[in-house]
């Protein structure tokens, strides 16, 4: 499919107005996630309600206006649902002492995980006692209803990428005092403003191949998780054929595609989210989804 923008940011004008809007780039690598009021990136605005329609309902107008503050380009409201992979990166398998599934690990989180850049995660007292993780990620937004999708057809049904963060709580995900005797995900991952999005989503024909992608994750300044996209072990356009088989892939839903090594609970000690914490999720071509973490 062949969205109307190349890239979409949500943001507030300095006009004070909320938009959606086509980013005009002072040049070619400038970084999304690094715009602020004071760098006076310009946008043409975008017109319409659905931001994936192919029709013609939705155009990139020649208004063109400045931003104030950035936002993530999608709210709750926009995801019907998030579809989860765990276990997707050789170094995160070898991490967690596992071995490699033979089919996707497939988990949910709802949509009331979904945050902005540059807003802060928020650590629920149930999750505040050294358990609080990162996970950088690349995120499939997809375009249309899809189900049944043949792997060779895959590609027609993205819409766009961005980076995604999912946030988890360790103890809670597969301690056997807090999760019982099976791992479980869908909880320990599910808290509100849980899955960070952003700073932009990017049209797939300026991605090129996914796998070629490189993703780092910096928390603290420090440069905790890279790895190539190509270390997946069930690419993106196989998710999305396997994941719509015999269901319906919703028009919105994302595909949080998994983690490379290197989150916080693995390290030595580990390194928890506090308060204070910083988090920066780069992917190029994409570029920096930035959030911090609060306790409440």
């Amino acid at each position: 499919m062949h969205v109307p923008w190349q890239r979409l940011i949500r943001f507030i004008a300095s006009d004070g107005r909320l938009l959606r809007g086509e980013p005009i780039l002072p040049y070619d690598d400038f970084d999304l996630g690094e715009t602020t009021e004071e760098t006076k990136l310009r946008a043409k605005v975008i017109r319409g309600n659905d931001v994936y329609d192919t029709t013609g309902a939705l155009v990139v107008t020649d208004e063109v206006v400045v931003v104030k503050q950035l936002l993530g380009p999608l709210t709750p409201n926009d995801v019907p649902i998030l579809r989860c992979v765990g276990l997707n990166y050789a170094t995160h398998i070898r991490e967690a002492g596992r071995k490699p599934p033979p089919f996707p690990s497939i988990f949910f989180k709802p949509n009331t995980t979904v945050l902005d850049h540059g807003t802060d995660v928020v650590i629920p007292k149930i999750c505040q006692n050294d358990q609080a993780d990162y996970e950088g990620e690349l995120c499939v937004i997809i375009g249309k209803d899809a189900k049944d999708v043949p792997v060779s057809e895959a590609i027609d049904y993205i819409a766009a990428y961005t980076c995604g963060n999912d946030v988890s709580s360790r103890k809670l995900q597969r301690d056997p005092a807090f999760a019982g005797g099976v791992p479980q995900w869908g909880f320990s991952k599910g808290f509100d403003t849980f899955a960070p999005l952003g700073p932009c989503l990017v049209r797939p024909d300026l991605i090129g191949d996914p796998q070629t992608l490189l993703l780092r994750t910096i928390v603290d300044g420090e440069e905790r998780q890279k790895e190539l996209i190509s270390d997946l072990l069930f690419d993106c356009a196989y998710l999305v054929s396997y994941l719509s088989s015999g269901t319906t892939l919703q028009k919105g839903s994302i595909i949080m595609t998994g983690t490379p090594g290197g989150v916080g609970g693995s390290l030595n000690p580990p390194k928890w989210l506090l308060p204070g914490t910083s988090m920066e999720v780069n992917i190029s071509k994409i570029g920096t989804l930035k959030n911090g973490v609060i306790f409440a």
